[in-house]
């Protein structure tokens, strides 16, 4: 009872956390949106100059709907900026946009753990769907019956390529915000204070990656406890 006390605790703290870097994030892409590049480069172009600078003629920028939503897909070799970012002239635009440039280089150039994270989609896909599902019939939650250790056995195995996923994500977000980061600083494209606030925006965002990380394996842990008391 403890062990699922502490669990709730924690999970109630890094709720409160991911709000609190969720909203930061946001204040922070607002207030660096505000701030144009002294360049006047739009996200588009920078992303194009970024891709072409790194030998990259074979990936396509394009525009995509809704807040934040831009990311790199390695499947059709686009990078899909959300209309703010793609249109922006701003530090904030320049550092999102050079960013999910930074996954197009390393696809390009085969890093390993953009390779291995792109070998589990599928399978975290499937498993995120069905895993919450079976874990409750496991459990004997929601009109499940009494539970059954196997089938709670069999969720937990699925939810741990979940949280595998989560923490495999997080080098592969870093690595791309530094590539992204020393591209800008070698290119010359901002000055010093401009690359320290995309830094800054960059920061943040991974940010939302490690809270996401942190949550995974604490409810990884509580399900495992679960199941090692079951069996006791």
């Amino acid at each position: 009872m403890g062990a699922y006390m502490g669990y709730y605790l924690l999970a109630g703290i890094l709720f409160l956390v991911g709000m609190v870097v969720s909203s930061r994030l946001k204040s922070k892409f607002k207030e660096y949106s505000e701030i144009p590049l002294r360049e006047g480069l739009s996200g588009k172009e920078v992303a194009e100059r970024m891709l072409r600078e790194n030998g990259i003629y074979d990936v396509t920028v394009t525009s995509s709907q809704g807040f934040l939503s831009d990311h790199y897909n390695p499947a059709d070799k686009t990078v899909n900026l959300s209309p703010d970012v793609y249109a922006g002239t701003s530090i904030a635009s320049t550092a999102v946009a050079a960013h999910e440039c930074g996954h197009a280089v390393q696809h390009a150039t085969a890093y390993s753990m953009l390779q291995l994270r792109s070998k589990l989609v599928p399978i975290t896909q499937i498993s995120t769907t069905l895993s919450q599902w079976i874990i409750l019939a496991g459990i004997g939650f929601m009109g499940f019956g009494h539970g059954n250790q196997t089938l709670l056995l069999i969720g937990i195995i699925l939810f741990s390529f979940s949280t595998i996923f989560s923490l495999v994500t997080l080098p592969v977000e870093y690595d791309a915000s530094h590539r992204a980061l020393r591209w800008m600083e070698a290119s010359g494209l901002t000055t010093r204070e401009e690359h320290d606030k995309a830094k800054d925006a960059l920061k943040w965002a991974a940010r939302t990656y490690v809270v996401a990380a942190i949550s995974a394996v604490a409810t990884l842990v509580y399900y495992i406890l679960i199941f090692m008391n079951r069996r006791d």
